[in-house]
């Protein structure tokens, strides 16, 4: 036997491992059985490429085994094991990495690694924020004796030899008082589904009982034999690592269900992501049906680093207005710090986001192109992705242009090209600019839609949270269009031609009609106008602004422009109609009385078309309206 001091640069480094060196102290066992999974695939690399004379790799598993009574938990693999030189240098020296050394040595023709996982050194010493003491028993496939290493917190440790037969290490840690959690069987099976459910070694805990066909002669009243089986908690072979070809429809759809076990609904489709140059990348997208409420739909993709699960946070991978997509992403080329947890950013993650945005746009070009009706059908479910990478990535911006959307309120689909094409001819205002009318909301606009479509224009439906937001960036690209909400002003303003009406009241008359609504209409909330529309039109409308109600919009999904730090008045126009004959008869109505009710009634009535007549208000006119009937 033979004892020593750890090589480290400070007296005692195992208070510092617990209190920062990991953000969880839960991410112990992941680590642990990371190394175990290491030391299997080093085996397997050292038995494929002829290295490991007489050593037969075979099926290896990684066992993980709780005693509660003995307050132990023990990983046990059948990897490459260690020597007691090997012990001293790569447990000793924590600094020292025996992945790296290991890839280093034993790269492949084409400068691969064989899918090593990561440092061995600091990750075995999570160890010790969870166990007062640790042991390794180790057996190196080399024809040499075992090692029993034990290490009680401190930075002495013992090391002898040790009676172990079988090729491999076995950690044993023996858990702390104030880490008892740790030897529940509940708990520890929650971690392994959590971190390692898709590492590539089987990975047993425990036994399950599984039942077996029954004779062919048995009896009905016979019970079904059964058999204790090893319980392997993982998929060692998850979708992302096999080859597109090898998969079908049900294969993806299968996979979403062991991601997501609780999501009941299946994915709209799939992007399959498979690069090895300029970067490692693997994983699978998936398109669920979307909401409106972006908030609620962030952080359902995993990141795996070579199937081992690190965090689902991804921001800073994948592009922001991705994050509300699900699947799985696997590259061993993104950085990570010593626990895995956080990103650290740089050229290789710009490029990851880079393609994944490109990659996500070509297949929905795809589907785009090969489906057109399948895509139109689904464009309701993904359009807030869609929208949101428009907005928010100049790239995405250019691509989306061959398969983004307009729908407009008779469900007819269009891109903005087509669109364009469609409504150049009615919709070109006086000024030669191309005017494109949209609604946010098909019933509480039904009015003005109607009115547009009278006109024989087209009337888009664009009713995501962000679209003031996106309309703004549209604009800025396309030279000579604007889009205005078709409620923001009358029929006959929203797209400016030449051919004014006149107007059936002399300049005298519109000055008394101004003067007096002035006195009635509460001056907070409404700006009048007289204007000389159609007789048939309505003879009060309420508008609001393009520019106004764009800047309220966006203001609510933050931003807002230059009125982005303050709230807006709620400021409508109040268009009367000169030319209607209820303009008329108010103005020649001879009590004040009775002109008063009739433009309460004229302007509540308009309220109640733009759906801002509640409460009180509304209860006085529902009155005021049997009233006046009577």
């Amino acid at each position: 036997m033979s004892k020593g001091t750890i090589n480290v640069s400070v007296d005692n480094i195992f208070p510092l491992i617990k209190k920062f060196l990991y953000s969880d102290h839960e991410i112990f066992l992941r680590e642990l059985i990371s190394n175990a999974t290491d030391a299997t695939l080093k085996m397997k690399h050292l038995a494929n490429i002829g290295e490991a004379e007489g050593v037969e790799y075979g099926d290896p598993i990684i066992e993980v085994k709780l005693d509660k009574k003995k307050k132990e938990l023990r990983i046990i693999d059948q990897g490459i094991g260690m020597t007691k030189e090997e012990v001293e240098k790569y447990i000793n020296e924590i600094a020292f990495s025996g992945a790296e050394e290991f890839i280093e040595k034993y790269k492949d023709k084409n400068g691969k690694d064989a899918g090593i996982i990561g440092h061995f050194g600091l990750g075995f010493y999570s160890a010790f924020m969870v166990a007062k003491k640790v042991e390794i028993i180790t057996k190196s496939y080399k024809d040499e004796p075992a090692v029993h290493w034990i290490c009680d917190g401190s930075p002495e440790f013992t090391i002898e030899k040790a009676d172990k037969k079988e090729r491999g290490t076995e950690i044993i840690l023996h858990i702390a008082d104030d880490s008892t959690e740790f030897l529940e069987e509940s708990r520890i099976r929650e971690l392994l589904v959590k971190y390692n459910k898709f590492m590539p070694i089987p990975i047993k805990f425990g036994t399950r009982t599984e039942t077996l066909p029954k004779p062919e002669d048995a009896k009905e009243e016979d019970k079904a034999p059964t058999k204790e089986v090893d319980n392997i908690i993982n998929n060692p072979n998850p979708a992302w690592t096999k080859q597109p070809t090898e998969l079908e429809d049900k294969d993806y759809n299968s996979f979403y269900r062991e991601l997501y076990p609780m999501q009941f609904e299946e994915p709209l489709f799939h992007i399959h992501l498979n690069v090895d140059y300029p970067f490692n990348l693997t994983g699978i997208l998936y398109f669920p049906k979307m909401t409106n409420d972006m908030s609620i739909q962030k952080d359902k993709i995993q990141l795996y680093q070579n199937q081992v699960f690190v965090t689902d946070n991804v921001e800073g991978i994948v592009p922001e207005f991705l994050t509300m997509l699900r699947g799985v992403i696997d590259s061993p080329d993104i950085p990570l710090n010593v626990s895995r947890s956080y990103l650290q950013a740089d050229g290789a993650v710009k490029k990851i986001s880079s393609y994944i945005t490109r990659k996500v746009a070509d297949k929905l070009k795809s589907l785009f192109n090969n489906d057109r009706e399948g895509f139109e059908k689904k464009w309701n479910d993904i359009k807030i992705v869609i929208e949101y990478g428009m907005l928010t990535e100049d790239k995405f911006f250019e691509k989306a242009q061959d398969f983004a959307l307009y729908p407009t309120v008779d469900d007819k689909y269009f891109t903005f090209s087509e669109f364009k094409e469609k409504i150049k001819d009615v919709q070109t205002d006086k000024d030669d600019n191309l005017v494109i009318l949209y609604a946010s909301n098909k019933e509480e606009q039904h009015s003005y839609i109607e009115a547009a479509k009278e006109k024989g224009y087209e009337v888009l439906l664009l009713d995501s949270p962000i679209v003031a937001h996106l309309l703004q960036k549209v604009e800025s690209k396309e030279e000579k269009i604007s889009f205005v909400r078709v409620d923001s002003d009358h029929v006959e303003n929203l797209i400016k031609k030449d051919d004014a009406q006149v107007s059936k009241l002399s300049d005298e008359e519109k000055e008394t009609l101004k003067t007096f609504l002035d006195g009635v209409i509460p001056k907070g909330k409404f700006s009048v106008q007289l204007e000389a529309l159609d007789s048939n039109a309505n003879p009060f409308i309420i508008t609001e602004p393009e520019f106004m109600r764009r800047m309220k919009d966006m203001q609510k999904t933050g931003g807002g422009g230059m009125f982005g730090m303050g709230g807006f008045p709620e400021m409508y126009n109040l268009i009367v109609n000169t030319n209607h004959e209820l303009v008329s008869e108010i103005l020649n109505t001879k009590t004040d009385k009775k002109k008063e009710r009739l433009v309460n009634q004229a302007l509540d009535l308009a309220r109640l078309s733009k759906n801002l007549l509640k409460g009180e208000e509304l209860t006085a006119f529902i009155k005021r309206s049997y009233e006046m009937i009577k």
